[in-house]
């Protein structure tokens, strides 16, 4: 097959793939607080996004990046990895996550034995109180355990951080020396 090029000839080689819309953090920038989500019948059935992603696998495709909303609460996500694990060094060069971190204390194993060895944790405050605020949700202690067991489970990890304005730009030099500070197991993008 040929090759996917853009419209100035450069080949795509990085897909990001949504699995879900949903997420378990309403997150003042990304979500209202009453969110509608599509209809589970509307979303890519995980065999569906498999096949999508061979499709693009075999058109040249070497990074897979799953995004959502949150990916690691779709059902049978895990699974989705396993399966597209098989075309490691077949094609595909890298699997990647960005999750916001809450579940990832649970799923960090399952993610490296799935050929994850990176992924991308939303931090957006390292106070309670602020991260509470911007999240709607009290969750920070659940994403640092998160990044914790992620760390020891071989993971390598880049953290993301929305910077806004009134709600937590005075908070940016404290995270930039918290992501690069010991312990954190980095990798540029």
């Amino acid at each position: 097959m040929r090759p996917l090029i853009d419209p100035f000839g450069r080949a795509i080689t990085y897909l990001r793939v949504s699995v879900t819309d949903r997420c378990d953090l309403r997150c003042i920038y990304c979500m209202s607080e009453r969110m509608r989500f599509l209809p589970r019948n509307e979303l890519l059935s995980i065999e569906e996004l498999d096949r999508l992603c061979t499709a693009f696998i075999e058109r040249g495709v070497r990074r897979l990046r799953f995004t959502g909303g949150e990916p690691l609460v779709r059902r049978g996500f895990i699974d989705l990895l396993q399966s597209v694990k098989r075309h490691l060094g077949a094609g595909l060069d890298e699997i990647t996550i960005t999750t916001n971190g809450v579940q990832l204390a649970e799923f960090a194993l399952p993610l490296f034995e799935a050929g994850v060895r990176r992924v991308n944790v939303s931090v957006d405050s390292l106070d309670r109180d602020n991260f509470k605020h911007i999240t709607r949700r009290d969750r920070l202690e659940q994403v640092l355990n998160g990044i914790d067991a992620a760390e020891r489970a071989g993971l390598k990890i880049k953290i993301n951080t929305v910077a806004l304005k009134h709600d937590n730009a005075h908070e940016i030099p404290e995270l930039v020396k918290w992501a690069h500070g010991p312990g954190l197991r980095h990798h540029s993008d």
